[in-house]
């Protein structure tokens, strides 16, 4: 196949960033069937929402049987799409199940209708019903889950999803597609396109279209939030993120870099809500910093479908990787400390060697940027005030940690964070039942848990006078 792209943008393609190889590419949309996307949504819409929710959670727990029973051919695909390792890649499809499942068994309660106190007399009583056609915009690092917190909370309510997947994975979308056909959701119910940007601006702009929900980067959040807003449409923005990760204290430094340097190693750091400022009490820096280089030295570029111990895997794309690059060298050439790793390999592949980084400074871009990699930054701070100083320090607000051997200490803390999603005395509290989302530039909305099925619906007042 070939693709049908602009020189602005790629073109949806699978491009394995082990290798650099262009292993297949796929037509953009045409303007007709974008056009038949909007059609097939808006049709089916009446007879979905009109289908008791009983009946659509049968229909959203096959899907979630389907990503188990698929979870090894699943794997495989972003695996080799964006570069995850096949471990985390299963883990992923798993976690899917676990997410359709949840808002399957809880979805009709958390719709259900809330009687009010009135004092008109009569009988009031707020509502949540579907508001129609939904477009969903999904980025690359998680595939199949962040498909999942949107898509599973809105099907359950009866709206209908357009899908927009990142151009670069073209094939977990097709699979996603053929689970929600192959549980029975109905034709247009779920429709995924593989739509330019020039078409997801018409996407947004159509009247028919009733909200949009992206997760990405700042400046995605920045042109689609501008969209929905000129077209005055509800939307969802999940966007970048530079979490706190606070160490007060600990019994056991080593045990506690290797937690912190798990955490920001998983999917090779290209998570929103990684530990990217690791803020540590000088009294165990500089052990919690030397753990940190131990792990990272010596680390070789391996192959993220074998996942060899001492290997990294590569970042998502070549672009991806001289971009982090670029922003660790603008570090340490205005005075940061490069402990470890940094190096960017050669060739067309996306390699980047996981690095510790201190001394970042309010100049350097790394300080207030986001760094999506496998980059561990710490910093000092002299005391808890200091540390919440450095913590809050950021335009970002999605989520927070912090540690330490008192729990009250630490939710001290933490209860002061200005963050979505404040953690104590574990790296991040996740689950299908775990409200997801943040403050400040990390955009606005909630998905997952309870808080995912009050988004895209219309909470109806329903008054009976008396």
């Amino acid at each position: 196949m070939t693709t049908a792209s602009t020189a602005a943008e790629p073109g949806y393609r699978v491009l394995n960033p082990a290798t650099g190889e262009i292993l297949e590419t796929f037509p953009t949309a045409t303007d007709g069937e974008i056009e038949s996307a909007i059609a097939a949504a808006t049709e089916a819409y009446p007879s979905w929402k009109d289908t008791p929710i009983t009946e659509r959670a049968k229909v959203v727990a096959r899907v979630a049987e389907l990503f188990t029973e698929r979870a090894d051919e699943l794997a495989k695909i972003i695996t080799t799409e964006m570069g995850k390792p096949l471990s985390q890649s299963k883990g992923e499809a798993e976690f899917c199940t676990d997410i359709f499942n949840y808002f399957a068994t809880e979805g009709p309660a958390l719709a259900a209708d809330q009687e009010i106190k009135t004092f008109s007399g009569g009988r009031a009583v707020v509502q949540r019903l579907p508001i129609g056609p939904l477009l969903g915009i999904m980025p690359w690092n998680y595939p199949y889950y962040q498909v999942a917190r949107f898509a599973a909370p809105n099907l359950m309510l009866g709206n209908t999803i357009i899908l927009k997947h990142a151009e670069n994975c073209p094939r977990s979308a097709l699979a996603i597609q053929q689970i929600m056909d192959d549980a029975g959701v109905p034709t247009g119910a779920y429709v995924n396109v593989f739509a330019s940007h020039a078409q997801i601006a018409t996407l947004i702009a159509d009247p028919r279209i009733q909200g949009v929900s992206l997760t990405g980067s700042e400046r995605a959040g920045a042109i689609i939030g501008e969209l929905a807003g000129k077209n005055l449409k509800k939307a969802v923005l999940e966007l970048g993120g530079s979490d706190p990760y606070v160490v007060l204290d600990s019994e056991d430094v080593p045990g506690a870099a290797q937690t912190a340097w798990a955490t920001r190693m998983e999917n090779t750091g290209q998570a929103c809500n990684s530990n990217k400022r690791m803020i540590v009490l000088e009294d165990v820096f500089d052990d919690f910093v030397a753990e940190l280089t131990a792990r990272a030295d010596g680390l070789t570029p391996g192959d993220p479908s074998v996942e060899a111990e001492g290997t990294f895997a590569p970042l998502s794309s070549r672009a991806a990787a001289e971009a982090l690059a670029a922003q660790v060298k603008d570090a340490v050439d205005k005075g940061a400390t490069l402990h470890a790793g940094g190096q960017l390999a050669d060739g067309p592949a996306a390699y980047f060697s996981p690095a510790v980084l201190t001394g970042v400074t309010p100049e350097m871009r790394a300080y207030r940027e986001e760094l999506f990699g496998p980059v561990a930054v710490v910093y000092k701070a002299s005391d808890d005030d200091d540390a919440l100083r450095l913590a809050n320090d950021t335009p970002y607000g999605l989520g927070g940690a912090v540690f330490s051997t008192d729990p009250e200490r630490a939710a001290r803390v933490a209860a002061r964070l200005e963050v979505g999603m404040s953690n104590v005395n574990i790296p991040a509290a996740e689950g299908a039942e775990m409200p997801f989302g943040g403050v400040k530039r990390s955009g606005f909305g909630r998905e997952l848990g309870p808080l995912g099925m009050e988004e895209f619906v219309n909470k109806r007042l329903f008054f009976i006078a008396e």
